[in-house]
Parts: structure tokens; sequence; C-alpha cells
């Protein structure tokens, strides 16, 4: 840890230093609250022991200044007995800790190690946090294969940034958690995100929900009624399957991305909106555009940026990642022990088209938590449309389908090489979960590998 001591008496501060070093910290020590200030601006520091009264700055700048400079800092104050009220007032600041003197080195140290294990979890949480959104995600979009790497690398060029974003991808690709990682990775992350989906509603009930109405704009306006553009001010609006938007709405949705103003419907007064602007759709606007149901300059607009999410078909290798996902997302929610899924269940889950995409696997998976009597899901918990007796999927060998029953008979050797190439196509490539999907070691999966030449 990197300790800064602070105290007016420069042989107690040393005092506490030699203590504090002896623990394996790097420790600074300071003789005033003014050179501790100077030292807390220019580098960072992990706990900070401050007495409380000091002839310069006193103990409560210096924890107001540390927690300012950086929030995750630990701030054990050193006081005196008659200033007791004052140390509990740096506890409702923020101080860790408070210790009266005359000072028990015994109780330093402890308060320093205490302090420096929390400093350590966080660092540890944060570490795990950073690693697991380095391989398999981005708050929440979850993938290992190249195509969503791919893609979550981009979505972090892009988050930090106020450029609108059209968001492309099959129904059930998950547009939508793509718009809010894009939200809760921006500058407007504590702002409202708000989610319109265009395809719902009608054109007069879509033009009230985007802009909002006065009294008496229509039949059923007994109220004034701020639309989602003003909600969101300040923050993300998203919206979804604009593809479907009417052309008479899309004129006024692009009045608004070039003024920065809405009208709300039945009113003559502008207002301005700061509001960044994120859609989806899984329609091909250009060809909307050609059929003339799509405005060209509103597409140019909203495609400053494009997305494009592949579907769970292309990305075969990301079904165990989000298998494992939902089931402990599932298992929470239902309140019901599962302790894994059986290989033949994970292998039908694999080989399965999903035409729904993740948002159809998601399902299944739930499915199969909520019917689960065992503990273990296996394919009697499949629903219908993956039923166990539903015939097998094709098992592929170079580019001919083989069917199990079209196994029998061949070597042992070769059926071996078929399954263990097809499990790694399963896993993405992951020799871990190949592994322990076939129920061998790494080690031995990785002599098989090389002995049978498969990449």
């Amino acid at each position: 840890m990197r300790l800064l001591v602070v105290d007016n008496d420069i042989v107690h501060a040393r005092t506490m230093g030699e203590v504090l070093g002896r623990l394996g910290h790097h420790v600074t020590v300071v003789g005033s609250g003014i050179e501790g200030s100077r030292r807390i601006e220019a580098e960072p520091f992990d706990i900070v022991v401050t007495d409380l009264m000091m002839n310069d700055i006193g103990g409560l700048e210096i924890l107001a200044r540390a927690k300012k400079a950086s929030p995750e800092t630990e701030v054990i104050v050193v006081t005196g007995h008659g200033t007791i009220p004052s140390a509990v007032s740096a506890m409702q600041q923020g101080a860790f800790t408070y210790l009266q003197k005359p000072l028990d080195m015994a109780h330093l140290r402890a308060a320093v190690e205490k302090a420096a294990e929390g400093v350590r979890l966080r660092r540890q949480n944060l570490e795990l946090h950073r690693r697991l959104d380095e391989k398999f995600g981005f708050e929440g979009v979850i993938g290992s294969s190249p195509q969503m790497q791919g893609l979550i690398e981009r979505l972090k060029r892009i988050a930090p940034t106020d450029a609108t974003v059209l968001i492309q991808g099959e129904t059930g690709t998950g547009k939508e958690l793509v718009a809010q990682a894009i939200h809760q990775n921006s500058s407007r992350k504590t702002k409202p995100f708000v989610a319109l989906n265009c395809a719902a509603l009608s054109e007069n009930i879509l033009e009230s929900e985007l802009f909002g109405h006065v009294r008496g704009a229509f039949t059923d306006a007994s109220n004034d009624r701020i639309g989602k553009f003003e909600y969101a001010h300040g923050g993300t609006l998203f919206l979804d399957e604009v593809g479907d938007m009417p052309m008479a709405t899309q004129i006024k949705l692009l009045r608004v991305l070039e003024s920065g103003e809405i009208t709300r419907v039945g009113s003559n007064t502008p207002v301005s909106v700061n509001v960044r602007i994120l859609s989806a759709t899984n329609r091909n606007l250009e060809d909307a555009i050609a059929s003339g149901v799509f405005r060209s300059d509103l597409y140019h607009r909203l495609k400053v940026v494009t997305i494009g999410i592949p579907p769970l078909r292309d990305r075969a290798g990301d079904i165990p990642l989000l298998i494992e996902h939902f089931v402990r997302q599932f298992a929470r929610r239902h309140s019901k022990t599962i302790k894994g899924m059986s290989l033949p269940a994970r292998v039908k889950l694999g080989s399965y088209a999903w035409p729904g995409n993740v948002r159809q696997l998601r399902n299944v998976i739930e499915s199969m938590v909520v019917v689960d009597c065992d503990e273990i899901l296996d394919v009697d918990d499949l629903p219908l449309e993956l039923e166990p007796d539903s015939p097998a999927t094709p098992i592929a060998q170079g580019d001919a389908p083989v069917g199990i029953a079209a196994l029998v008979g061949r070597p042992l050797e070769e059926v071996e090489k078929i399954f263990i190439g097809e499990t790694l196509k399963l896993t993405g490539g992951n020799r871990e979960q190949a592994a322990d999907l076939l129920g061998i070691g790494e080690r031995t999966l990785y002599r098989k590998i090389k002995e049978y030449h498969l990449s």
C-alpha cells in the first residue's frame, strides 16, 4: 500500500511511519497539513493517516482533499481526547476510523491493515470485472467469439462519444441491450435511458409519446404531458424498430435532430432538448428508402455510426457462455439450485439453429430452470421446440454431414476425432469448456488435438 502520514509533530509522524513501514508498506511522512495537501494533489495514496488538529491545514481538510483526489483512498484520523466530536464528524465525512492519543501502535497497525484489506478487496473486484469485461462482455453484452469481441471493441470506442448510432440485427439479437451498454458507458449514464418501440404505436399516439402534448390537443388530452424527448433530456433516447415509423413522424424527427427542439402536439412553443439518439431496426432501411417508406435524409442522420449484431447461429461458440450466464441468472430469480447441465442437453442446445436468437435461448434456459426437479438440466427439461425425441442434428465431417447412425462401423479413433472436433466448435475453441463437456482432462484433450491435427 502507498501510505501518507501527516502530523505537525514530525517525531511522532516518523515513529508512525517506521511502524507502518515494517509492515511492508511504502510510507511517505510529512510534518504539516500544507505539505500533506501538496503530496495528495501530486501523487496517489491508498491510505492517509492524519492528525486531526494541526497548525495550518487540519485533518478534516486533509480528509476532504484526499477523498476529492481519490474517493477510494482510506483516511484514518488521529485525535486527542478533547476532539472526539470532531472525530465523529470526520467519520460522517468518510473517514475509515479514528484513533485516540496517546496512540497505541498496535491499534495503528491493526487499523491500517484493516483499511489495506478493504483496498485490496476493491482492487481484486475491479480487476476481476475488468478481466471478465475484456474476455466476455461489455456491460451485459456477452460473447467470446471473434464477432462479439469485435463488436465489444467497437462499442468501447463509440460509447464515450455523442454520435447517433443505428443498431442493426435480427429480432432477438439484443439490440436494446447494446443500446443500454452504450448509454451506461457514456457521460450520460447518470441521466435517463428511455426506450420506445416505434412499431407498436399508431401515428398519433407515437407523436404524443415522442413529443408530448398540451391539454386539449385531442379528445383524450385532459392534461399537459411531456414526451420521451423531454423526459430523456440530458440522457439517451432509444428508438426501437425505427424502420416502422410513419412518414409524417419521420419528418418531425428529422426536424428535431437538425434543430435540437421539439414542439408538443397542440402547441406552438418550441422546447430545447439535449438527447442522444440511438435507433435500431431489423429491416433493411436502404430497401425501405427504395420503396419510398423511409426518408433518405433521416437514414443518414441516424446512421452516423452503424453497428451490426450477428445472429446467434453465426456465433455458436458463444452458446456455452450464454448458457452459463442465463442458468445463474434464472436460478437466482426463481430460487432454484442448479448444479449443472448434462452433455446431451448442451449438445442439443449447441446444435440448434436458434431462429429467435439470444432471446429464444434465454427463454429456453428459463423454461428449463423452472421445470427442473433434480438440479441437473437435461434433455427431459427441454421445451417442446427442442423436444428430446426430435431428430439429432447431423455432425459435420469436412463438408459432408454425417448422422449418428452413419458413425456406426467406423474406427473408434475416427469417431473420437469427429466428436472432439465438433465439441471444440461448440465451445468456440475453448479447451477448458470442451474438456469439461467431454469429461476428460485438459492435458488429455491437448494431446488428442495434436494427435488428430485439430485446429
